[in-house]
């Protein structure tokens, strides 16, 4: 197995790379690229590309090609750039267990279970759907309820219409662009249906999938009941007032043969618990530093397994990042510890608040950062006019205006070290949203 190394049956890499999409590819080029050229990707699928070879819409790789790319031209980019590396990869293989000493256990049909020793391990499993089974709808658990993930694949890559008639439930990304892909293909979308009062996917897919093709959005709304024994026979919404409940007396009943649900994303991180990472609750990802290294050292997160994002062009972004901090690690392996009497790097915790929900990452040591750190959140509530603010201390190092921002639509600055060259212990960096 090329640059493999085997001892007592135990494969041997630098670096392993859970998950063979964008945040995995990116990941493994970038660790590649900064020297480590001993790194393996595993992946469940068949293929490379992960998600986006069932995404054939265009709309990617603006920012990293400053092109259109539909989600399998974009993949087939980094594959072709991780062939000509010899990036080695492992596929239809299942990672079972990762251990905090670095140990990955596998299974494949070729090699049944297995395992790998790596020196740094990067964590890109992606996110998965949150299924029918996290909602509190009633009814009948007919045929005809599927998640938009699901529909996405049956008609790009199966070629199977899964209803004619759909209302959908949720305003996710996914959810929006089904809407446009199933009218295409003849399906009659009669609504979808959004619990919050606003859209949780990107302001261009709700022009571009709903207002063009005269499908309405109810903000405000959810699904009450389902009707229909073996198949959906039709679907009834409500409106919900400031506590999410219904309200009486606003019900509407649609006709249809298919429910939707695009009611939000988990990021995979089952293994990362089992290795006993922290993760945030707010995320339900990592908790992580300047480098994306979760608690345990040596283990790395980045791309939909760390924080939901709207555009692959960040994943991308942010997975090199992480590739190359692995590299790092792997390369001071064995450098001499801290002498006696040395002090660790300062480390400030980043502090969300005033309408901010999270930050990426969640703690900063200004030593160990690069010339320039991007920091990474979503807001809890659609706002106008405001300011982003970063403060150091009570120092306010960022302070840029806003028309508007959304949950549905990832906020980014820019820190430079030079920004957190003053902080103190105790200190921390504070993100937040200001009027003036």
């Amino acid at each position: 197995m090329g640059r493999a190394k085997v001892s007592d049956g135990v494969l041997s890499y630098d670096i392993v790379v859970v998950g063979g999409g964008s945040a995995g590819l990116a990941a493994a080029i970038a660790a590649y690229d900064a020297g480590v050229t001993s790194v393996v990707i595993l992946e469940r699928e068949p293929q490379l590309g992960g998600i986006l070879n069932q995404c054939i819409h265009n709309g990617f790789g603006l920012h990293t090609f400053k092109e259109e790319l539909t989600g399998p031209e974009y993949a087939a980019r980094f594959i072709e750039r991780a062939d000509e590396r010899g990036i080695e990869r492992l596929t239809q293989t299942t990672v079972l267990d990762v251990s905090a000493d670095h140990l990955v256990t596998a299974v494949s049909a070729e090699r049944g279970v297995f395992q790998i020793q790596a020196k740094a391990i990067v964590l890109a499993m992606g996110c998965r759907e949150r299924p029918r089974g996290a909602l509190d709808i009633a009814g009948m658990r007919p045929a005809g309820v599927y998640t938009a993930g699901c529909a996405q694949k049956l008609v790009n890559i199966e070629g199977y219409l899964p209803g004619r008639r759909v209302v959908i439930l949720g305003s996710g990304d996914i959810g929006l662009i089904m809407a446009r892909r199933l009218t295409l293909e003849g399906a009659k979308v009669e609504c979808v249906a959004e619990l919050m009062p606003y859209s949780g996917g990107l302001k261009r897919n709700i022009v571009q999938c709903l207002e063009d093709f005269d499908i309405p959005l109810y903000l405000s709304h959810t699904v009450v009941n389902v009707e229909g024994e073996r198949r959906v026979e039709a679907v009834t919404i409500a409106e919900v007032d400031e506590r999410l409940a219904p309200i009486p007396g606003t019900e509407r009943r649609y006709e249809c043969d298919t429910l939707l649900l695009s009611v939000g994303l988990l990021p995979e991180n089952e293994l990362s618990r089992e290795a006993g990472v922290s993760i945030n609750p707010v995320t339900r990802g990592a908790f992580v530093n300047e480098s994306l290294e979760t608690s345990i050292p040596g283990i790395f997160a980045c791309g939909n397994v760390l924080h939901v994002h709207d555009l692959v062009d960040y994943v991308s972004e942010e997975s090199a990042h992480a590739g190359a901090a692995a590299a790092r690690y792997v390369q001071s392996l064995g450098a001499p510890a801290l002498a006696p009497g040395d002090a660790s790097p300062l480390e400030l915790p980043v502090e969300p608040s005033g309408g901010v929900r999270y930050t990426v990452p969640s703690t900063i040591a200004p030593a160990r950062m690069d010339e320039r750190l991007t920091l990474r959140f979503r807001v809890g509530a659609v706002f106008e006019n405001r300011y982003i603010s970063v403060y150091v201390g009570g120092e306010r190092v960022v302070h840029r205006k806003r028309p508007v921002v959304a949950p549905g639509e990832m906020q980014e600055v820019t820190l430079r070290r030079d920004q957190l060259a003053g902080a103190r212990p105790g200190d921390t960096i504070r993100v937040l949203l200001e009027e003036e």
